[in-house]
């Protein structure tokens, strides 16, 4: 037996690392002799500083990711900014972190949060005068196998766009920067130089420090203990010591997230993670190194390893039936006291983690454990933190829900300050918003994503990636019973919706991959079905909202750019930010006199409602918003022979010239009372039918039903996507989102800035117009092999990166893969060619006339006008 499973499996030296139980029991003594005890049992906390009031904002919680916050406010010039703690600053999860630092993220503007976090933690120290022991000796990413390889390439295609630094590197490379390991399967890495370790407990003090140097007030210990709303849109903020009337709050109190929700009525999902990682006693041959080695994250072991003084630590991911919850605390709150405890370590979860790190780097085979950190961090469902304004409480903003909070700090903090300090978000970070989880988001949901999340942590990224676990969840559309078992299902919001269908002799289920797999072939059927005959698809997961009242015009008009349509009319209109970038793109239709339809994307139905909220409270409107997203589930039917189908079920003349594109009418079809708009995000002839939820699976049968001998069927969302990328539509969060202006993303038909209203951001838009724009929208052809373009690929012109796909498919139509692409506005010509990053490869594009199918209304019209001059 190798002596590092000897340690563990005997004893473990706690006498020599600070992270010990009798070190922990020390912590505890210091942090109860800081208070005064009465005979009640409750505490009288001194301060020893004057109460303040009344604040701009009040962050909750004292952790690295609050005291960010407070920092980066303050520097901007917030006057009046406090900062409560419960006890002492890192007190939860900070203190005991592994403290890893990195440039690398799969998504993409997370990458910009990386990036700002590593660029304030080089120069904090020299800005506060604290030490923060920042190490720097970069990190490598280690591919262990050919899907590996792949992912490595997949990321480098999504990062030459972004300032990070980020490289592919031979295993030649990785020996000379890393020479500890066993090379026997190492095939190639990704090295991140900048990437290394910090340690928190000074990291979160500098930024105290900064924080307090540039006026904003830190008190603890100082927990909250109720959070009442004013009339006025401000809170009074409850403690021990007084009452602070703040404008905003924030909560960034790590694991006690859900506890301080519960104060306004909101159940955040988070829950605390068990984490452990393992710390060495001094090896000789890492003593004997000259340079620090890299950190490095062995991503088929499932763990990363980094050095620790003359030792080293490594921390492991364990599967989803080995991993702990502590689920109690979710249950029955976090423990009274409980700030900078550990909970009992637990080797026998993260052995075979321990072989394998063992495996690739020898020297641990011989070292000796002198201790096991066991911490708990918080999750959410999907991993991502919750930041930003939350829908349904005014000025309450949450920073929750880290479990990589060292990482986030500097960045989030920076996001979240100038987002406050200006009223928009400073760049998209749509994945983060709070307002993605709902009534939906349950606790045996979280904790099963959860579990699920933890262990996903070193799984290939691929790209449509689906995660299975708590699905579905209560929220499942009329039709899910009738088709969940002949479609490969994608996630929504919440929502279960069909990917693609399957059909006798498919390659059934969820296969990934980062080339064509098999749900390429049942796609071109889908597409061919809806170009030829006639498809049905459950879009049951639009968001949907009401508003109507007096001021609903008045309210829509300063909210949107377009024009609102008349009774019985639908439009496509775009919120926009102050600064005029695309904050929603939204279907609105006026059913009645005052009354509007407002419908948008599954993602961001909070998202988009929080917006409209906050501006009808601000600007005293007097309105009735109501979200009806759950009651109405959605029918698209969509083909040639849509008309024929339906015109079988209903009386209503279904026409050309009966119902006309972008008409609403209210209509009974097979016996059901339902609102029918002709509208088809195909492109093709089609309507959209909302339908009361209950009466859903029956007017879908007799849709099929009546469709029978027309050869009518079901199609997916991936069927979809390529038919309105031929078509040449734009989708909301890949061509326009708070990155991009309408006028850049060519949706100047839709904004109206010659309209009466003062919509937000027409004075930004009449700016940006006036001055010019630097890039455009462009439209790609590209010729490739087995590989497509998803989206936020790099683009290459003469060897320089130029821009950034920002989504794309395989066109079944023209045969050939087509993108949408942000290019300099010199290369936006008609007929210039670039060339398109794909796993490693660059591939030929060129830039031609859209669309390269023609939808349904135009090819009618066309047909219309020259049979009129036949």
């Amino acid at each position: 037996m190798s002596r590092i499973l000897y340690t563990i499996n005997t004893h473990l030296r706690r006498d020599v690392y600070p992270y010990c139980c009798s070190a922990r029991l020390q912590l505890r003594t210091i942090t109860c002799t800081s208070r005064k005890h009465v005979e009640n049992g409750e505490s009288t906390m001194v301060l020893g500083k004057r109460w303040k009031d009344t604040a701009e904002t009040v962050i909750i919680g004292g952790g690295c990711v609050g005291v960010s916050i407070a920092y980066h406010l303050a520097k901007a010039g917030q006057q009046d900014v406090v900062l409560l703690e419960k006890s002492e600053l890192t007190a939860g999860s900070t203190w005991h972190a592994a403290g890893l630092t990195t440039y690398y993220h799969p998504g993409i503007n997370l990458k910009k949060v990386h990036y700002h976090s590593i660029k304030l933690y080089e120069s904090l120290e020299a800005e506060t005068g604290q030490a923060v022991g920042f190490h720097q000796p970069g990190s490598i990413r280690i591919a262990s196998t050919p899907v590996r390889v792949d992912e490595l390439k997949y990321q480098m295609s999504r990062t030459h766009w972004h300032p990070t630094p980020q490289w592919l590197i031979t295993p030649e490379k990785i020996q000379e920067l890393f020479p500890l390991l066993n090379m026997d399967k190492v095939l190639a890495g990704l090295y991140n130089p900048g990437d290394g370790h910090i340690d928190p407990y000074s990291l979160t003090m500098a930024m105290a420090a900064g924080a307090r140097m540039y006026g904003a007030q830190i008190y603890n210990p100082s927990p909250v203990s109720g959070l009442i709303p004013t009339r006025e849109g401000k809170w009074d903020v409850q403690t021990p010591h007084g009452t602070i009337r703040a404008n905003r709050i924030v909560n960034a109190t790590g694991f006690w997230a859900r506890e301080v929700g519960q104060l306004i009525g909101f159940e955040h999902p988070t829950i605390p993670i068990h984490h452990q990682y393992v710390v060495t006693a001094t090896i000789p041959e890492v003593k004997a190194l000259k340079t620090e080695l890299p950190v490095i994250r062995d991503l088929e072991g499932s763990y990363y390893l980094r050095q620790e003084r003359d030792g080293l630590l490594f921390g492991p991911y364990e599967r989803e039936d080995k991993m702990v919850l502590q689920d109690s605390w979710v249950r029955d709150g976090v423990p009274p006291g409980f700030g900078k405890e550990l909970f009992e370590s637990d080797l026998d979860r993260i052995l075979d983690h321990v072989e394998m790190a063992m495996e690739m780097v020898p020297v641990l085979k011989e070292a000796d454990i002198i201790n096991i950190v066991s911490g708990p961090i918080t999750y959410t469902p999907d991993l991502l933190p919750m930041v930003g304004p939350h829908q349904g409480a005014q000025n309450y903003w949450t920073a929750i829900g880290f479990g990589y909070g060292v990482i986030h700090a500097g960045g989030i903090g920076k996001f979240l300050s100038d987002w406050i300090m200006t009223g928009e978000p400073p760049y998209d970070l749509i994945e983060c918003d709070p307002n993605r989880y709902g009534k939906w988001t349950t606790v045996p949901y979280l904790c099963a994503k959860a579990r699920e999340s933890y262990g996903f942590n070193n799984v290939v990224g691929h790209p449509k990636e689906e995660r299975f676990a708590g699905r579905p969840t209560q929220r499942t559309s009329g039709v899910y019973e009738l088709l969940k078992g002949e479609a490969s299902m994608g996630f929504h919001a919440g929502w279960e919706q069909p990917h693609w269908f399957y059909k006798p002799g498919d390659d059934v289920g969820y296969k990934p991959s980062f080339r064509r797999t098999n749900w390429f072939g049942p796609v071109e059927r889908e597409c061919k079905l809806v170009m030829e005959k006639v498809g049905v698809i459950d879009l049951t997961p639009f968001g949907k909202c009401i508003v109507k009242g007096k001021d609903s015009q008045k309210l829509l008009d300063r909210l949107f750019a377009n024009t609102m349509p008349k009774v019985g009319l639908t439009n496509i209109s775009h919120m926009l930010t102050p600064t005029g970038r695309v904050y929603a793109e939204v279907t609105i239709t006026q059913l009645a006199p005052g009354e509007f339809l407002l419908i948008t994307g599954s993602g961001s139905e909070l998202h988009d409602l929080r917006w409209i909220e906050r501006e009808a409270s601000e600007g005293a409107f007097d309105v009735d918003i109501s979200n009806v997203t759950d009651d109405i589930g959605v029918l698209g039917v969509a083909g040639p022979k849509a008309r024929d189908v339906l015109q079988k079920l209903t009386q209503e003349d279904m026409s050309d010239e009966g119902f006309k594109f972008l008409h609403c009418k209210r209509i009974q079809l097979a016996g059901f009372a339902l609102r029918a708009i002709r509208i088809s995000y195909t492109g093709e002839l089609g309507w959209e039918l909302y339908i009361p939820q209950k009466d859903m699976a029956a007017v879908y049968q007799a849709i099929m039903a009546a469709g029978q001998d027309m050869g009518i069927d079901n199609f997916g969302t991936y069927a979809m996507s390529s038919l309105r990328l031929e078509k040449a539509f734009r989708g909301w969060g890949a061509e326009m989102n708070c990155d991009t202006n309408p006028l850049e993303a060519g949706l100047d038909y839709f904004i109206k800035l010659n309209k009466p209203a003062d919509f937000i951001g027409k004075a930004a838009l009449e700016e940006i117009k006036a001055k010019g724009l630097r890039r455009k929208l462009s439209y790609l052809t590209m010729d490739t092999d087995n590989v497509d373009p998803e989206g936020n690929e790099t683009i290459w012109f003469n060897d320089k990166v130029v821009g950034n796909t920002t989504s794309g498919a395989y066109s079944y139509t023209t045969q050939q893969s087509l993108a949408f692409a942000y290019l300099p506005v010199e290369l936006c010509s008609v007929g210039q060619k670039v060339e398109v990053e794909l796993l490693g490869k660059k591939y030929p594009a060129m830039v031609v006339q859209e669309p390269l199918v023609l939808t349904e209304p135009t090819r009618t019209r066309l047909q219309k006008k020259a049979k009129s001059k036949s």
